[in-house]
């Protein structure tokens, strides 16, 4: 690793600057994440099985995610398939790519990988998947001073595999560093687990060799932290980076960080990483923090209007702060808006593949006594606003 101490004094000096402060259009921005669009997101990645690497599964899952980013409006010439081999599996990793306004050639990366193992890995890693094709959305035609890549890997669950790929022939090539990082922000496994009292996030902190990037991960992880104080409602705690993607970014001597659930769930890499033993509420909190830490790190502008890729406004989320109770339920549940003055809206519930089996219409309370124990999707309507919960029924 090329890295002098005077190199070292000045990535410090880089990611030490002033103390963060509150920038309302973040917010602004980060409200814009939709429980809707989570929430979507993860049953559609689910429906597409297991996606062991290799597999026309995980084909399927990376042209899924391509699609994603096309109906968001970006171009051909952003979205890059890029093909890897390891024994006799091929695969791809997606990158896309957001110029900036100030530093066009120096990137903040902010990735996560698609393919599972065993199965579904609505976890491992759709929670993580979901999120970043939020940020995505929301930024798209946000100026940024960075570029930004946001990169969708394969081959994590055989070894870093897509990600190996990545590091050692785009972004260095033979040996020689090509392409200038600020740093990586990868985010693995922030699915939680329903039930479980979801109110933490890990942030990720290099603390391996080569110890020569640690101070500037350390730096960059508090910056994580703040933003996640700033525009989400989550609470932080520092973890010592996982083995996941930015490991091959690390080794290499760059910048990394990133968010990794504080309850750790045991469905991952079992056939039981599915839908319903996630959180969508956790995960829409943690989408939250990190469209507000990804504006601060590519340096979002702090002005101006929110554009979209698409119709979608501020306004679409208040809904979103709807409580539906108790959760889970037996016989009953419970709708309670947070005006308490709400009149005129509907209340429907289907089951994971969407199937329909319950309308309302302007009923606070609803007799669900007739469904069988399980996992179910709640969806209420108001105003031209869509709001969707996740329901459990237990018997």
């Amino acid at each position: 690793m090329r890295k002098t101490i005077t190199i070292l004094s000045v990535c410090l000096a880089v990611f030490s600057s002033k103390a963060q402060t509150f920038i309302q259009a973040y917010q602004d921005r980060a409200n814009l994440v939709s429980q809707t669009n989570i929430t979507a997101n993860l049953q559609q990645f689910s429906n597409l099985g297991i996606k062991t690497t290799g597999t026309t599964n995980n084909a399927d899952a990376l042209t899924w995610i391509k699609n994603k980013y096309i109906s968001y409006g970006y171009s051909a010439s952003q979205i890059v398939e890029d093909p890897f081999t390891f024994g006799s599996t091929s695969s791809k990793n997606l990158v896309i790519t957001k110029t900036g306004t100030v530093y066009p050639d120096k990137y903040v990366i902010i990735c996560g990988h698609f393919d599972s193992i065993y199965g579904p890995g609505v976890n491992d890693n759709g929670s993580g998947t979901s999120i970043i094709l939020e940020a995505a959305r929301i930024l798209k035609n946000v100026p940024t001073e960075y570029s930004i890549k946001f990169i969708h890997f394969s081959g994590e669950e055989q070894g870093l595999e897509g990600s190996k790929h990545y590091v050692n022939n785009v972004a260095y090539q033979n040996g020689t560093r090509v392409l200038d990082i600020k740093l990586v922000f990868n985010l693995d496994q922030v699915g939680g687990v329903m039930g479980n009292n979801n109110n933490t996030v890990y942030c990720d902190r290099d603390q391996a060799g080569p110890t020569s990037n640690n101070a500037a991960s350390a730096a960059v992880t508090q910056q994580l932290r703040n933003c996640t104080a700033l525009y989400s409602p989550l609470q932080t705690a520092v973890d010592p980076a996982e083995d996941t993607d930015y490991i091959p970014f690390e080794r290499k001597g760059e910048v990394i960080t990133g968010f990794f659930e504080k309850i750790r769930s045991t469905y991952p890499h079992s056939i039981d990483d599915t839908f319903e033993n996630t959180d969508p509420v956790y995960i829409y909190k943690i989408g939250k923090a990190t469209v507000g830490a990804l504006q601060h790190f590519a340096v979002a502008t702090s002005t101006g209007s929110i554009l979209l890729g698409t119709k979608e406004t501020a306004s679409d989320h208040s809904l979103e702060s709807i409580s539906i109770y108790p959760n889970p339920s037996k016989d009953t549940i419970n709708i309670e808006f947070p005006d308490n003055s709400r009149k005129d809206f509907s209340f429907e519930i289907t089951d994971i593949s969407g199937k329909l089996l319950l309308k309302t219409a302007n009923e606070t309370t609803i007799n669900v006594s007739k469904l069988t124990e399980g996992a179910y999707i709640g969806v209420i309507k108001a105003d031209g606003q869509t709001a969707i919960r996740k329901i459990l029924i237990e018997r």
